[in-house]
């Protein structure tokens, strides 16, 4: 078997594989599937200081090669992760990252605090996709003043590695990354959902009850091998990349295009397995292509 471990920043990944924020639920959900710490990694559902309802229903709908969702982070706090949550996810042996979201600075700061005392949560994921109620609703991850405004004030309170999610609806994805990093990203994850919509001829209505949401799986895969590959020439720091990985293969291509790591999203709600077959997939392609070690394909592309 090659070597597939990986290091983000201090984050030692058993291999590149992790699961994607919202779609594995705590984990927990997996348990009667597979054991999972054999994964590199799972970063758990977007978690916010105060408990949210989430959106209305409708916010499900499936699409052509992929899935919208609009689901609003739905979620009961991080105090309730932490009391509730979190004592049941320290039998992981493997590393647990928090998705962190707000509406505000106040709201990442105060969350951020309260995941910072949690020995066995190995890092955030900060959401900077979530739209910024002080600044007229623009998502703080669509300039690089609001980009730095975040990060640098999670940075002063969290002291471990940071991921910062960086969206994909913006014009420059490189400068914005750039952002991230200068002000304290240890990491960047990518992409984010592509917002879309979906209608129902028939009804002449919206599907989704928000009307728009964010589109995932393979329809978006070309999109953010893209955005990864210009990130990794922008920035120093390790990337995770993320967008319709559905098998090894995908994998790979975002190994090619300069990520260290990935993470499994939209294929879970198809096979459970998923995440466990792409581990086994990227040992085939290394061996099959005389390759000890995965660090030897990251950012390989050959142009």
């Amino acid at each position: 078997m090659a070597d597939l471990s990986i290091r983000i920043h201090n984050l030692e990944l058993k291999n590149p594989v992790l699961t994607a924020s919202g779609t594995f639920g705590y984990g927990l959900e997996f348990d009667d599937f597979f054991d999972v710490s054999q994964l590199g990694g799972i970063v758990v559902k977007g978690t916010t200081i105060h408990p949210r309802q989430g959106n209305a229903y409708p916010r499900m709908a499936e699409t052509a090669s992929g899935m919208l969702n609009s689901v609003g982070l739905q979620n009961r706090g991080a105090k309730y992760f932490a009391t509730d949550i979190y004592p049941k996810l320290t039998k992981y042996n493997t590393n647990i990252l928090v998705n962190v979201s707000g509406s505000t600075i106040e709201e990442y700061i105060a969350c951020a605090e309260i995941i910072n005392e949690l020995d066995h949560i190995a890092g955030i994921e900060l959401n900077i996709s979530c739209p910024n109620v002080k600044e007229g609703g623009m998502a703080f991850g669509t300039s690089c003043a609001s980009i730095d405004a975040v990060v640098s004030a999670v940075r002063e309170v969290y002291h471990k590695t940071m991921v910062v999610k960086l969206s994909p609806n913006v014009t420059n994805i490189g400068e914005l990354a750039r952002a991230a990093e200068c002000s304290g990203a240890d990491s960047i994850s990518l992409i984010n959902t592509l917002l879309g919509m979906a209608i129902n001829a028939e009804t002449r209505k919206p599907v989704l009850a928000t009307i728009t949401g964010g589109l995932s799986g393979p329809a978006i895969k070309p999109i953010a091998l893209r955005m990864v590959w210009e990130v990794a020439k922008a920035v120093k720091v390790p990337l995770i990349g993320m967008g319709g990985i559905m098998n090894s293969t995908d994998a790979i291509e975002f190994f090619l295009a300069g990520a260290s790591a990935i993470e499994v999203g939209t294929a879970n709600y198809i096979d459970p397995l998923s995440s466990l077959k792409i581990i086994e997939g990227i040992d085939a392609y290394l061996n099959r292509h005389n390759f000890n070690n995965l660090k030897d394909i990251v950012g390989s592309l050959h142009l």
